[in-house]
């Protein structure tokens, strides 16, 4: 007579994996997609007859052609010399008549602080290649983000003497709107076929 085998209880293998699974879901991070923080222009009803007067020193307008040409206020540069251009323009150090105005705000942990009303106004060809409008695109967020960490590093009563990402929310926020992040995207043109748009 056959010796019977004694059967292995399979009833709490469910369990174990759907406490895997809860285990995983819990633990594990997604990635969320996050797109490109831009200020959009603002809405001008058309039925008003008056124009609103836009103060011109205060607009860096940067402009990527069909070939990849990176202009800056007509002005032919490289890639990589638009990060200091706009560090420089936001952050108008000689306080130059042709750079943008600075309005003193009262900041929570700053105390009053000289914000720029400066804007990157970004326009590209509709034909600029994807790797281009990228590369403009992260020497320009490079720019605002460099302006902030110095601001950040500064010794107290100026800044918080540590870096950006060492700071609390509330010392990031009070940076933040020191150094608002100021990138307004027009629609792109389409010089390929002589038109503008």
């Amino acid at each position: 007579m056959a010796k019977k085998v004694q059967e292995i209880n399979a009833g709490s293998m469910a369990d174990i994996a759907f406490l895997l699974l809860i285990f995983y879901l819990v633990s594990t991070t997604m990635n969320v997609d996050s797109g490109l923080q831009r200020m959009l222009p603002p809405y001008v009803d058309p039925s008003d007859q008056q124009t609103s007067k836009v103060n011109k020193r205060n607009t860096l307008l940067v402009f990527v052609d069909a070939h990849d040409r990176l202009m800056v206020q007509s002005k032919m540069v490289q890639v990589g010399e638009l990060k200091d251009i706009v560090k420089e323009f936001i952050s108008n150090p000689q306080n130059r008549e042709d750079m943008p105005e600075k309005e003193i705000e009262k900041i929570d942990l700053l105390g009053e602080y000289p914000v720029s009303k400066g804007i990157v106004s970004l326009q590209n060809d509709r034909a600029t290649s994807y790797d281009m409008y990228m590369r403009v695109q992260n020497e320009l967020v490079r720019a605002f983000n460099e302006l902030r960490e110095e601001l950040a590093m500064l010794p107290a009563p100026d800044g918080f003497g540590k870096k950006f990402d060492d700071l609390s929310e509330d010392e990031k926020k009070a940076i933040q709107k020191a150094i608002p992040q100021r990138i307004s995207e027009a629609e792109p043109r389409d010089m390929t076929s002589g038109g503008k748009k």
